[in-house]
């Protein structure tokens, strides 16, 4: 176990120095402002800041994963097809979905990469606040003095940061703490929440119609059940700081995401004819006219013209000249 902890203590630091010097900046702003440096509320608005500034770093990668969403539900229909003509042969048919994948530069795995490269960022913050709190354990430019700060603060005046809903049961030895689990149970039905709408946001109103059957279909289905569910089981676990930057980082994805489906709607999807009537309300408030935009429609391949071949000669007959198509005619007639 020891060069396995040696290993994630070697990839942990430089996150613990970035996650720590944000989450200081911000307090010594919010410091500055009038806050009380040692309060709950402080670290509080420090943990919102910090959540802000890697969700704005993270726009990138939540483009692509617009956009790599967006292919994968216009592009099942042609799944659909290549699953009909080689169901028979799985590995022919993983050859020609992956294909498909690079020739319309659809990355399936794309969706995921906002959560997966959060993670690491999530877990630092819970052992960075829960250290903190134990042992006043510096970490990164967190010093000693900070991380008391840190890991005593309290919102309220009596809620720690640090505790969590599970630690504070009234089941518990010494009676728990009610105010600590009210909100602790706040935060995770509201991170649960809004992992469950952001999903449901994105299946109901930008997937069109082909887009709802199929495996890609089934997966986000199983999505949007399944992450609420685990989120709100591991919630009750995760520390009060720790709950508020999940939290704000759903409502941020909502509201991201709320944008890009509203303003940039994929062809085909209810959000497309939503934005298409609000084009045209607002046109003829102004007294102008918008044409319809319809959702591409791919055409039908035309059979190819058979070329007739063209009349020859008799001189050029009887020298043996070349007809088209390349082939060739000798001797007489």
């Amino acid at each position: 176990m020891g060069a396995i902890g040696d290993f994630f203590t070697f990839i942990a630091t430089p996150l613990y120095y970035a996650i720590s010097g944000v989450l200081i900046l911000w307090h010594k702003l919010f410091t500055a402002l009038g806050l009380d440096p040692a309060g709950g509320a402080s670290w509080a608005l420090s943990i919102v800041g910090l959540t802000l500034v890697i969700r704005a770093a993270l726009i990138p990668l939540f483009v692509k994963q617009i956009k790599s969403s967006r292919n994968m539900q216009l592009i099942q229909p042609k799944v659909k097809e290549l699953q009909k003509k080689y169901g028979h042969d799985r590995e022919r048919l993983a050859q020609e979905t992956m294909k498909l994948y690079k020739d319309t530069g659809t990355n399936p795995f794309a969706s995921c990469l906002p959560i997966l490269l959060q993670m690491p960022i999530f877990f630092t913050l819970f052992h960075l606040l829960n250290e903190a709190a134990k042992d006043y354990t510096a970490r990164g430019f967190l010093t000693s003095t900070l991380a008391r700060q840190f890991g005593d603060s309290k919102l309220f005046g009596s809620i720690p940061l640090a505790d969590s809903f599970w630690g504070s049961g009234v089941w518990r030895e010494g009676g728990g703490d009610l105010s600590v689990m009210l909100l602790a149970l706040f935060l995770v039905l509201a991170m649960t929440a809004t992992t469950f709408f952001t999903q449901r946001q994105l299946m109901s109103k930008n997937m069109p119609a082909d887009a709802l059957s199929g495996p890609y279909a089934q997966q986000q289905k199983l999505l949007l059940y399944v992450l609420p569910v685990a989120f709100g089981l591991g919630g009750v676990a995760f520390p009060i700081g720790v709950l508020l930057y999940w939290t704000t980082s759903n409502l941020w994805t909502m509201g991201q995401q709320f944008y890009v489906i509203r303003n940039n709607p994929a062809p085909g999807t209810p959000a497309f004819a939503a934005k298409a009537d609000r084009d045209k309300a607002k046109a003829a408030k102004h007294g102008t006219v918008v044409a319809e935009v319809e959702a591409p429609v791919e055409e039908p391949r035309r059979p190819a013209v058979r070329q007739q071949p063209k009349k020859t000669t008799k001189q050029q007959r009887k020298s043996g000249g070349s007809k088209p198509g390349g082939g060739t005619q000798g001797g007489k007639k």
